[in-house]
């Protein structure tokens, strides 16, 4: 579903963040790190890179990443973005691929900043995607379809969207089929509970940290000011 995902790109974008802020970045923590794409590409870039999830099954993904594609600076830890500690602090800390809105109250987002706070060196830079209220709310709940064809047939997503405006929510229900030839149809359903951000309550959660919002932009194209078009935005912050 996501093979069209940049990862290099956005990883291009990550090392452009850290040479900016003016902090040398030698280690870097990914919070929410699913099944290492981020993390293994930093690795082989050099960085010590620490990844966290709270599931096992995608850090056992992550760890095969690892050593399938030759990444031995990176190690992977089990743990809640809301409350794991290890101990040590980082030069910078991403958190990518929506992570945070997965955080869906106000206690959860502001442990999870805490969380980075507890890890991220004094001035090191804090990079996350999330989505962005102007959009979501301007453009509302629509019904989309994804085909994707594969070796083994075709995947067909589709995904269906309520907003709940007074807590920045929006709940996307997924139908998941599997069509190959001679088989019937395999299908799954899921549903995720999504936070969705305005800029001053960024500000504001970050502020209440320690932290400040540097810049915000239309991800990933990065160009302008994020509208009611930019349904992602990349944000920058410091520690």
């Amino acid at each position: 579903i996501y093979a069209d995902k940049d990862y290099e790109a956005e990883c291009d974008l990550l090392e452009r963040v850290f040479g900016e802020s003016g902090h040398k970045v030698s280690s870097v923590l990914d919070l929410g790190c699913g099944t290492g794409a981020h993390a293994v590409r930093l690795a082989q870039r050099g960085y010590e890179v620490v990844g966290v999830d709270v599931s096992a099954d995608m850090l056992r993904r992550a760890r095969d990443r690892a050593a399938g594609e030759g990444a031995p600076g990176v190690r992977f830890a089990e743990g809640d973005v809301r409350s794991i500690r290890l101990g040590r602090s980082f030069d910078a800390v991403i958190c990518m691929f929506a992570v945070l809105g997965y955080q869906t109250s106000d206690q959860d987002v502001a442990d999870t900043l805490r969380t980075i706070r507890a890890h991220l060196a004094v001035d090191g830079p804090l990079a996350f995607d999330v989505w962005y209220g102007p959009a979501v709310e301007a453009v509302g709940p629509e019904r989309r379809v994804k085909v994707i064809p594969t070796p083994h047939g075709e995947l067909e997503r589709q995904a269906e969207a309520r907003l709940s405006p007074d807590v920045h929510l929006c709940t996307v229900s997924y139908r998941l089929t599997v069509r190959s030839e001679g088989q019937p149809d395999r299908v799954a359903e899921e549903e995720h509970r999504m936070r969705y951000f305005f800029e001053d309550e960024l500000s504001q959660s970050l502020a209440a940290e320690g932290m400040s919002l540097v810049d915000l932009r239309p991800f990933p194209g990065l160009e302008g000011t994020p509208d009611e078009s930019s349904w992602n935005v990349f944000a920058v912050a410091r520690g």
